[in-house]
Parts: structure tokens; sequence; C-alpha cells
């Protein structure tokens, strides 16, 4: 902008004017330092048809910080939700699993610690973890049940009731794996049942009863010696007395081996074992029962390998020793508790069963039950056996429906129109609801792990009366022939959970669902081997007792196993 001074202006006052409109696009001149400070104004931007102006980008520099903070909200929100998983475990629909540590923890506040019936608090918190191996809540509950044990132990010592103690303390060690308060319960334990002042007293009646000859039992020479030598272990008379007892009972194992009575031979041995470890002929004896077992499973297995050769020539039963019902119950009148004997006996039952489903095809029902009450003698719990069962005895081919495997008439007169009418109707819309229900229950039954017990509610019970309403039912024929498949399942995790005792349980339910399976080989391995890992796990926990039970229970699924003998030394000798 410029300007003129007025000439009557004497105070040099300086008018304005527009200026030249063509001056506007000319750069402006370079400013003169008049000394005064320089103050720059930003004019405002001017129509251009150039390019659109670059963004700013302070904005989202501004904004930046909402990605940080959004990034921890989540992690904040997913540590909140890990943490307070158990809580929000509550908040979803009651489940099996749900109800299952209700029971149990109803079980645990009424002081229902243990026992065999399945409705203790230590059998119902383990079937929870059978279920969900991953349960805090299954855990804990164990966990809980044992500090139980610790302070009823406590309770029944205080009380003077040591075979109580003792009992809670073994409950209590299997669970916790040990600790400072259930060693010094043990340790009380021990003083209490083996006072100083009592020793001389045990050792009196120890060699009274070992010159009565009575070595074993609560009154025995072995224990009372036994009992001395724990409570004082440098007394040198309870050791003489126990190596005597050690001499006596060996000479009895020995004439047991001799009479081929294998099951008093080592029953004496695993006492020598138990009472005297360190008895410098237990290993020769050991020996020796290997060489007799060795001669005798010899003979066995011929026996078996005859009856495996009946078996692939058709000769299932009959009359005449040169059957493979013959052989294999020879071999187990010779080993009775020969797993491959009573497999034998399953897979004949099995092949009845077969024959029994081809006579039924046939329409030959009549021989098809007798051929099922001959595999009912060999295995009367099998699923397969039931399922044939239904089959004979269901509405459905009762009544004229097309059996199992086969087809309906592709024509048919009046008659067959008749009869599929009727079949049609044999089973009612209510009797389809009551199987449709039994198969529902079944199968809740299957989740909660009660295959055989309790009866009436068990998953084979439940399968079993679905399929005497409608013996077509392929629900429930195929629920029950699952069963086996569904307990070996179930076996694996017991003896991946360390829980032997409910693993033993279960093989039995898999030798009785199907008899003569081969799998089941595989699975005796891993009980035995299970077995064998308990007996090490409690001698490292102090109860060497228990340690040889667990063996005991070991040698019956794999008497062979390089590591049941290793095991026996390990625990006799300590090391």
């Amino acid at each position: 902008m410029s300007g003129r001074r007025d000439s009557h202006d004497h105070h040099g006052r300086t008018e304005p004017t527009l200026g030249r409109i063509d001056d506007l696009d000319k750069p402006a001149p370079a400013p003169v330092d008049d000394g005064l400070p320089h103050v720059v104004v930003d004019e405002p931007r001017r129509r251009s048809a150039g390019p659109p102006p670059r963004p700013r980008h302070d904005a989202p520099r501004k904004r930046g910080w909402l990605i940080p903070l959004l990034v921890l909200v989540l992690i904040g929100a997913v540590t909140a939700l890990w943490l307070q998983q158990d809580r929000l475990r509550t908040l979803l629909p009651r489940t099996e699993l749900n109800d299952l540590l209700t029971q149990a923890n109803q079980a645990l506040q009424a002081g229902r610690l243990d026992g065999s019936n399945g409705d203790s608090a230590r059998e119902l918190f383990e079937k929870a973890r059978d279920q969900q191996p991953d349960s805090d809540q299954a855990r804990d509950g164990l966990r809980r049940v044992g500090q139980a044990e610790v302070a009823r132990a406590d309770a029944a010592l205080s009380a003077g009731r040591l075979d109580d103690a003792e009992s809670a303390l073994n409950v209590a060690r299997e669970l916790l794996g040990g600790g400072s308060d259930i060693e010094q319960l043990d340790q009380r334990l021990s003083r209490a049942r083996n006072p100083q002042s009592q020793t001389d007293a045990l050792i009196g009646r120890a060699q009274d009863a070992l010159a009565a000859g009575r070595l074993d039992g609560d009154d025995g020479a072995g224990p009372l010696f036994r009992r001395a030598l724990d409570a004082d272990k440098g007394n040198a008379v309870a050791a003489r007395g126990l190596d005597k007892v050690g001499e006596a009972l060996a000479t009895q194992a020995r004439q047991a081996i001799a009479a081929n009575d294998k099951a008093r031979a080592n029953a004496l041995v695993d006492r020598i074992a138990i009472l005297v470890p360190t008895y410098g002929d237990l290993p020769s004896l050991r020996a020796s029962l290997a060489e007799s077992r060795k001669q005798d499973d010899q003979a066995v297995a011929t026996l078996i390998q005859q009856g495996n050769d009946a078996m692939r020539a058709g000769r299932f039963t009959g009359e005449g020793d040169d059957t493979a019902l013959a052989r294999f119950r020879a071999a187990l009148a010779a080993d009775p508790d020969n797993p491959d004997a009573k497999a034998g006996l399953g897979q004949v039952a099995q092949a009845l069963i077969v024959q029994a489903n081809a006579a039924i095809d046939s329409e030959d029902d009549d021989h098809a039950a007798r051929l099922l009450d001959e595999a009912a003698k060999l295995a009367p719990k099998s699923a397969e056996l039931a399922a044939a069962r239904a089959r004979i005895a269901g509405v459905g081919p009762g009544a004229g429906a097309p059996r199992a495997g086969q087809a309906a008439p592709a024509q048919a007169g009046a008659a067959d129109s008749d009869d599929t009418a009727q079949a049609s109707m044999a089973v009612s819309p209510e009797q389809k609801a009551r199987v449709a229900d039994l198969v529902r229950r079944a199968k809740a039954a299957v989740a909660r792990g009660d295959i055989m017990d309790p009866p009436g509610d068990s998953a084979y019970d439940l399968y079993r009366n679905a399929l005497s309403i409608d013996g077509n039912d392929p629900a429930a024929r195929a629920g029950l022939q699952s069963l086996p498949a569904q307990v070996e399942k179930m076996m694996v995790q017991a003896v991946s959970n360390g829980n032997v005792n409910r693993a033993e349980n279960l093989y039995a339910t898999l030798s009785d669902l199907a008899p003569g399976d081969a799998s089941q080989g595989d699975m005796r391995h891993r009980l035995g081997s299970a077995w064998i890992d308990n007996a090490l796990q409690r001698a490292s926990q102090g109860d060497r007792q228990g340690a040889f039970q667990s063996l005991d229970r070991a040698r019956r699924y794999v008497p062979d196993d390089p590591r049941l003998q290793s095991a026996y030394e390990r625990i006799a000798t300590g090391h």
C-alpha cells in the first residue's frame, strides 16, 4: 500500500492510497534495516490453480499416542481374563465337570476324604482331573484333600489311634508327594510305635515268637524284630534276629519252589525282601524263582500256541482237547493269571459272537441264541455280546424290520407292504423318545467316566436299556460298541496322571468289554510299568512296604519286565 503527504499536514500525516494493481505480482522489495524489530504476518492463502498444498504432519503426531495406549489396554484386559479364568468358568452354564467338582467339595466339607465307593472327595476330584487334566480346581481340590489328611493324621496320632494316623499319612503322601509336615508326623508315628523304652520288650516278644516258629504276622518274629530295628538302627540283637527269620523264610520259599507252588514262593520271597532286605541269599532265591517260572512259561506258551493254531483252523469249541477253548483253559489251569490265556478265551468268545451275528442275518435266531449263551460263559460283559443279544430281542427285528446289514426288498407285494408298515409302527414315538433320552444319558455317563458303575446309571447299562427297547437303534448300538475305545483313552490318561489305581480298574473294565482285543497287550504293559514307577516313588518317600506292594501289582501285568527285578533290588537295598 502507498500513500502521499498532504501539503497542508504540518505533522507529516500520510493519506492511504490503493497503489497500482500491476505491482501486486511483483516481488516485495528487500527489507530496509531501519534498526526496528521485524514482524512477519502470514497472509491469507490465495487461490491457485497449482497443486494442492502439502498436508501438515503435526496432527498425526499429536494422535500417535493412541496406538500404544490401545495396546496397553488390550494386554491388561487379556491378563485380567487369564487371572480370573477360574472365576469366569463359574459364570458359564453348569456342566458335568462343574457338578463333579461341586460333589467333590461337598464330600470334602463333609469329611469324606478317601474311600472306594466313588463318593469320596479324592475319588471325585481325581475323576474331575481325568475329565479335564488342566483343571486348576481339580488339582487344588486334591491338594486340599491331602492337607485334610495331614490334619486327620495329626488328630489321630494325638488321640493314640496309630493305625488311623498311618492310613491318613499314606494318603497324604500320595497326594502331596511328601513335605516337612508329613515327615514330622511320620517321625512322631515311628516314636509312638517304637518308644525306646519298649525296644527291649519288642525284642523279647520277637525271640519268643521265633522260638515258637511264628515268623510272620502282626505278632510274628519278623515284624517285631523289624520294629525294634527301625526304632534302634544299631541294635545288633534285632539285626541277628532278622537274619534268623530270613533263613527260616528262605527255607520255606525253596520248599514252595520245589513243589511248584509259585504263588507261595513269590509271597515268601517278597516278605524276605520287606523284613530282611539285606538278606544274602535273596538274589539266588529270585533267580530260582525266575528259572522255575521260565520252565512253566514254556509249557504254558506251548498250550497257548496250540490254542491259536486251533483258532486259525476254525476249531473254536467242541468235543476233544484239540479245540482253542480246551487249549486256553489248560493254559489257565497251569497259570491262572496268564494274560495271553485270558485273551485267548476272549477271542473264542468273539468268534462265537461273529457266528451268532451271521445266524441272525440268516434269521436263525435259535442257533444265534445258543452261540451267544456259549459266548456269555467266557465273556459275560462283552459289548459285542450285548449288541448281538439286542438284535434278537429288539423290537425292530421281532416286528419284521430289516436286520442290520440287510436292505429292504426292492419290490414287494401287498403282504410285504403290510409287514413294512407294521415294522415302522413297532417302535412308537414315545419309545423312540425314551431311547433318545437313554442314549443322551449314556453319553453323559461316558463323559463322567461311569462306564460299568453305578449299576443302572452306567453307560453300559443305559445303552443296553436303549437297545432293549429298539434293538436296531444305530446310536445306541454304536455307543455300546464304542465303549472299549473310550475306556482305553481314559486308561491312557489315568496312567499319564499317575493314577494307577484308576488305571487298573479301567484295565479290568476294558478286559470285560473287549475280551481278546489285541490292543490290550500294550495297555497291560503300560499299566505294569506305571506300577513300577509308583513303587519307586513310594520308596523315595520312605514307604518301603507300600513300594513292595506296588511291585506285587506290577508282577501281575509284566512279570518278565527287566525293570521289575531292578526295582526290587533298589528298594530292598535302599539305593
